[in-house]
C-alpha cells in the first residue's frame, strides 16, 4: 500500500504534475482521479505516453526546481494552491479546465467569498472608467470584485473596490510581472486587502497567448460578469464566453451607440444580458450559486453547471491500455474539430472506460485535447 505522502511532498509532485509536459488542465484532473495521487500519476506519466504512440517520454520537471519555485513564492509572500485541496475556490474548481495550481499573493480566504467580475476595454473613455469606478465601489460593500488589472475598465474597476472593500486581480503572467508596468503599485494595493492570483509560474512575462486563460479565471471566481464598454472583438467577450460556459450570470452597462467602445457590451444586451445601470441592478439579481437561476435570452440559455457532478465510469484495466485496436478506432473517429466524448463512445462501441482510458493515453502523449464540456479534439502530430 502506497504511504500517504507529507504535505510538502504532496505540493511538490502536484506542482511537477501540473507543470509536465502535455498535462493541461482536463488532463491534471483526469490523471489524479485514475491513480489517486499525483506521486502515481508522474509514475504513470511516461508509461501511458508511449502507449500513445509517443516515442519520447514527456519533460517532467525535477523535484529541485519545483521547490525552489515553491520557496521562491514563499519569499514573495505568495502561496500555492491547489486543485482539490482545502482552501482552493471552490467556484472556480467547477470549471472543467480550472487551473490545476494557483499561485496567491495576498489573503486566500477572499477567494472563497461571493464575487462578481467586472471587465471591460483597455481604450476605455473617461466616463467609461468614471462608471467602473462607482460601480465596483457600490458592489464592493457586498461583494468581492475581480477583474485583471489590464489599463481601461479592469484598472478602474479595481480603484472603485479598494475605496469601500475587497478586489481579486487576475494576472496573465508571474505574480513577480506586474502588467502593465504602470499597474505595480495597484496591485500591491489589491494584495493587502485582497488577492492576485495567477497559474503561470513566477518570472513568466505576459503573452497574448495567456490572456484568455487568466479570463476564464476571472469567471471561475465569479458568480457574474459585467461588462463596461467593450467593442465588437473585445477581449472581454471572452470573459463573457467563458462565463457562459460555466453557468455564470452576464451583465452589461449600455453605452452610446455612436461610440464602437460600447457596442460589444450593448450587443450582449440585445442577446439577453442583464441591463446594469446601479449596483442594485446586479443585487437584486445574482444567484448565490451558479446554476440558482438560467440565464436569460436565447444566447445565455445553459442551465448552471451542478455542484456535484456524476462520478465517472470505471476506469479500464492496464492490460486494455495497450490494445492497439482500440486506440486506431479512437484515432481513425477523431478530427481538429471538438467531438463529445460520449458520441465517440457510442461511434466506437467501445466501453466507456476503455474509450476514457485510451483517451488519457493520447492526451498525455499530445496527440488529441480534452476540451470543456467533455469534447475531444485531434491535435496535430507531434515530433517523435
Amino acid at each position: 500500500m502506497r504511504r500517504k505522502p507529507a504535505p510538502d511532498q504532496d505540493a511538490v509532485a502536484r506542482l511537477r504534475l501540473a507543470r509536465t509536459e502535455g498535462v493541461g488542465p482536463i488532463t491534471y484532473r483526469r490523471l489524479l482521479r485514475r491513480y489517486l495521487s499525483a506521486e502515481a500519476a508522474l509514475d504513470a506519466v511516461p508509461r501511458l505516453a508511449r502507449a500513445g504512440g509517443r516515442a519520447t517520454a514527456p519533460a517532467i520537471p525535477d523535484p529541485g526546481e519545483v521547490r525552489r519555485e515553491l520557496d521562491a513564492l514563499a519569499k514573495l509572500g505568495a502561496r500555492m494552491l491547489f486543485l482539490d485541496t482545502p482552501g482552493y475556490p471552490a467556484l472556480l474548481a467547477l470549471l472543467d479546465d480550472a487551473p490545476p495550481a494557483l499561485a496567491v499573493l495576498g489573503g486566500a480566504d477572499t477567494l472563497g467569498a461571493p464575487a462578481i467580475a467586472m471587465v471591460g476595454g483597455r481604450n476605455a473613455s473617461a466616463n467609461g472608467q468614471r462608471i467602473a469606478e462607482s460601480l465596483a465601489e457600490a458592489l464592493a460593500q457586498t461583494l468581492i470584485v475581480v477583474s485583471g488589472l489590464a489599463r481601461g475598465i479592469d484598472a478602474a474597476a479595481h480603484r472603485g473596490a479598494l475605496l469601500s472593500g475587497r478586489t481579486v486581480a487576475a494576472v496573465a503572467g508571474g505574480l513577480d510581472m506586474p502588467y502593465p508596468p504602470e499597474n505595480a503599485d495597484l496591485q500591491r494595493r489589491i494584495a493587502e486587502t485582497g488577492a492576485v492570483v495567477s497559474e503561470a509560474p513566477l518570472g513568466t512575462a505576459p503573452q497574448a497567448r495567456h490572456f484568455p486563460r487568466r479570463n476564464r479565471i476571472i469567471a471561475g471566481l465569479s458568480l457574474g460578469v459585467v461588462v463596461v464598454e467593450a467593442a465588437l472583438r473585445s477581449g472581454s467577450l471572452i470573459t463573457v464566453r467563458h462565463a457562459q460556459e460555466a453557468g455564470r450570470e452576464v451583465y452589461a452597462v449600455p453605452g452610446s451607440p455612436l461610440d464602437p467602445r460600447c457596442r460589444g457590451a450593448n450587443d450582449l444586451i440585445r442577446q439577453g444580458a442583464g441591463l446594469v445601470e446601479t449596483a442594485a441592478d446586479v443585487l437584486a439579481d445574482l444567484p448565490e450559486h451558479p446554476g440558482a437561476a438560467a440565464l436569460r435570452g436565447p444566447q445565455f440559455s445553459r442551465p448552471g453547471m451542478l455542484l456535484e457532478q456524476p462520478s465517472p465510469p470505471p476506469q479500464a484495466p492496464e492490460e486494455a491500455l495497450a490494445n492497439p485496436r482500440a486506440v486506431t478506432k479512437i484515432l481513425d473517429l477523431l478530427g481538429p474539430s471538438a467531438t463529445l466524448v460520449d458520441e465517440l463512445i457510442r461511434r466506437s462501441q467501445l466501453l466507456p472506460g476503455v474509450v476514457m482510458a485510451v483517451l488519457l493515453m493520447l492526451e498525455v502523449a499530445g496527440r488529441v485535447e480534452m476540451l470543456p464540456g467533455n469534447m475531444v479534439a485531434l491535435l496535430a502530430e507531434p515530433g517523435h
